[in-house]
């Protein structure tokens, strides 16, 4: 994933979040709802939507990496 200069909102990343939680594991949903129930950084942000963006379209094994790096970041905030 390339570096990106836009900052990106709670609101963006839950609309990117409801936009593909349907290619996502059905555990993470929860995951997702205590993830929206706490403010988190600008970087945090950022790195979770772009983990998210177009996740429907990456190949198997980038959805596993990034499906991987979703749970490491989701379990620790």
């Amino acid at each position: 994933m390339s570096e990106c200069k836009i900052n990106h909102t709670h609101e963006g990343v839950k609309s990117k979040y409801e936009s593909q939680a349907e290619f996502l594991p059905e555990d993470m949903k929860l995951l997702f709802n205590h993830f929206f129930e706490k403010e988190h950084t600008q970087d945090l942000l950022n790195e979770v939507f772009h983990l998210l963006k177009k996740y429907d379209l990456a190949s198997v094994s980038e959805q596993s990496e990034r499906k991987n790096r979703l749970y490491l970041v989701l379990n620790n905030v």
